[in-house]
């Protein structure tokens, strides 16, 4: 079994503020009279009702449901995930953080691939743990995480956690179910794998079966940023075996989702077919854009998320192209691990489709084809 913190272990500490909500399903009735909480429960807000109307201004005034139940509900009903095998939190980002305070104690060693997504590193480090990187696997066509490597990292440091994206962010990279299951087994038991799958929503196999399952040993993240363009607002959830998410919510800030975000997130997840076409268009762009750039010659990476990477000939190129892009008021992501330096991750949106926007990466490929 993958170890917590020593001081978790026992009762730990107890969120002292549960929240009204919460409060009132376990009376089992509401609470109409509330007294004791020190908010401004009385502030007229006649400025922002004048700004942005009454419907916002009702949900601005109390804390949120600490529990997110109806985003919760919402999110089994549609993906056969179990509700107390859930957390709802500030989007992945914060997932990730309350994920390593719930997992790591400073000093612990995390492993992670050397220039994926940089906000792991960014809390671990915060955090005080070693972080560890082996690199991606390079070869034509392929820049992927280094499962393997990733493992025998794991044993011979002793780490305590091992973080890998899923979808790949930046690559675009996606392995299977079973290479994932695999690399599970392959960890030490006292390890954790954090399986950030803020991307899942792309792949084409997106609510399947596995995609609802807890697994144990594993802390899965998802997002509504992405699919559901809720990036603004901050939300995302956890999926996790219930004695996980127990001991996550020790740690967890208590009202870090607002009762505006939950209230969004609510009507967004209730129209499911705006998302399911959203979804549909983005991977529609991506191939389009994908299709384009290799008929310039480019070295376009697959993809399973909502962007596309081209790995262009060596950093100094990419970097120019980069500035100049910039210079034209045009910003697409280059990435800043020095192992990934040659690799521009572009966005599918309309936008990027826009003939000539993207002229002077399209020339750059041109000149090195």
């Amino acid at each position: 079994m993958p170890r917590y913190p020593e001081h978790l272990t026992g009762e730990g500490p107890v969120n002292p503020f549960p929240g009204i909500k919460v409060l009132e399903r376990r009376l089992g009735r509401e609470i109409p009279h509330q007294l004791g909480s020190n908010e401004g429960l009385d502030m007229p807000h006649r400025a922002l009702r004048e700004h942005f109307g009454d419907a916002l201004a009702k949900h601005v005034y109390g804390y949120g449901d600490a529990e997110a139940l109806g985003v919760r509900q919402r999110l089994s009903a549609q993906q056969g995930i179990l509700l107390d095998h859930m957390l709802v939190d500030a989007g992945a980002d914060s997932l990730i953080a309350l994920a390593v305070r719930t997992t790591c104690e400073p000093g612990a060693t995390v492993v992670c691939t050397a220039g994926t997504y940089p906000t792991f590193g960014y809390f671990a480090k915060g955090q005080g743990c070693r972080l560890v990187e082996p690199s991606y696997h390079e070869a034509p066509g392929v820049l992927a995480p280094d499962l393997e490597a990733l493992a025998t990292a794991a044993h011979q440091e002793n780490a305590r956690l091992v973080y890998l994206a899923n979808p790949d962010n930046p690559s675009g990279h996606l392995h299977s179910d079973s290479a994932i299951l695999k690399l599970r087994e392959a960890l030490p038991d006292t390890c954790w794998l954090l399986l950030d799958e803020a991307y899942g929503d792309f792949r084409d196999d997106a609510g399947s079966e596995f995609a609802a399952q807890a697994l144990p040993g594993v802390i899965r993240l998802r997002t509504l940023s992405k699919a559901h363009g809720l990036a603004g607002l901050r939300i995302g959830y956890a999926i996790a075996e219930p004695a996980v998410l127990t001991m996550m919510m020790k740690v967890r800030i208590h009202y870090a989702v607002s009762t505006l975000t939950l209230a969004a997130a609510e009507v967004v997840l209730d129209h499911p077919e705006e998302v399911n076409q959203h979804v549909a268009d983005v991977k529609a762009r991506r191939e389009q854009l994908a299709e384009h750039f290799r008929a310039l010659g480019a070295d376009v990476l697959p993809s399973a998320t909502n962007f596309i990477g081209i790995r262009l000939p060596s950093a100094d190129i990419a970097a120019t192209v980069h500035q100049q892009l910039l210079a034209e008021g045009i910003l697409v992501a280059r990435l800043a691990h020095p192992e990934l330096a040659n690799v521009i991750r572009i966005t599918a949106v309309a936008d990027a489709l826009t003939p000539g926007r993207l002229k002077i990466l399209e020339q750059a490929i041109k000149q090195q084809a």
